[in-house]
């Protein structure tokens, strides 16, 4: 008999989320800076020192951030699961009927959901109340590592890209080049986020660009109003 196999976007949500998550933020704050910074008539060279310091401490906040955050769902997951493995030693009936009543919820008829819970119950008694009752799945289980060094990684090259750009511009161009090159790699960077999830690229665009030019223009006018470094 041939399998028929499948691959779900949904396999790539824990990556995706923090990736995305750490290339926006990368941009927008990164080139925030920078247009911020240089209109308050700083130098070139202290525009790109903000812009380095924003990077590094960025990229480090991205992934301690994430670890501690995806740290503590996978210490509640682990939680839960002790929890259902005593319960399933202790109260193996209640368990089989609670079970059995979530299928019934889902549409099958009593005693096929009985059957379908006993014949789980008897193989995979912690997998089929992990997943069924839980939500926890191997696939969107919290992985920390993963998503500390997904998140830096993808800060990091999210920030590059404005500072390359204002690296390799005149003073006087650096809030103009940088705000529109910007806005360009986050129309790219939401492109790309909604293909890889398969969702609507037109909307994403329209979503990351317009958080990334709110808050270009947020920084800019701080820096031109107060004339300082921000």
């Amino acid at each position: 008999m041939n399998r028929h196999l499948e691959t779900h976007r949904t396999e790539r949500i824990g990556w995706l989320r923090a990736a995305v998550l750490g290339a926006n933020d990368g941009i927008v704050s990164t080139a925030s800076l920078l247009v911020g910074v240089a209109a308050a008539d700083s130098s070139h060279a202290n525009v790109m020192l903000a812009g380095v310091a924003g990077l590094v401490a960025g990229a480090m906040s991205m992934a301690a951030g994430e670890y501690v955050s995806v740290s503590t769902q996978a210490d509640t997951e682990t939680a839960d699961l002790a929890r259902e493995r005593l319960e399933l030693a202790t109260s193996p009936e209640s368990e089989l009927a609670e079970l059995t009543g979530i299928y019934v919820q889902r549409g099958l008829d009593p005693a096929l959901a009985r059957e379908v819970a006993e014949q789980l119950t008897r193989r995979y008694p912690l997998a089929a109340h992990s997943r069924d009752e839980l939500g926890i799945s191997e696939s969107l289980s919290a992985r920390p590592v993963q998503a500390a060094l997904a998140s830096a990684g993808m800060f990091a090259l999210g920030a590059a890209l404005p500072l390359v750009a204002a690296f390799l511009t005149a003073m006087e161009w650096i809030v103009s080049v940088t705000s529109v090159t910007s806005l360009g790699f986050l129309a790219l960077l939401g492109a790309a986020s909604a293909y890889a999830g398969g969702s609507p690229i037109g909307k994403a665009v329209a979503r990351v660009a317009f958080w990334g030019a709110l808050a270009m223009a947020a920084t800019a006018a701080i820096g031109k109003l107060f004339g300082v470094a921000v």
